[in-house]
């Protein structure tokens, strides 16, 4: 399966507010209709908070 890249994940959490879980972040991007793919992602950062759509990103990019 080919993974998201930083860019499109940005894309359905435009605006939540930080700091943000993991939980968050999901619900978030559930909320506004992500894609599996992107869900999938997000799924597989680790369990902790994030402070800035910088910070998910980064990690994203590290997936990609």
């Amino acid at each position: 399966m080919l993974s998201p890249n930083p860019i499109q994940v940005e894309k359905y959490l435009r605006g939540i507010d930080y700091p943000a879980s993991k939980e968050d972040l999901i619900q978030y991007a559930e909320n506004n209709k992500a894609p599996i793919i992107v869900l999938s992602m997000l799924n597989r950062l680790h369990d902790h908070l994030f402070n800035s759509l910088a910070t998910v990103t980064k990690e994203v990019g590290r997936w990609h």
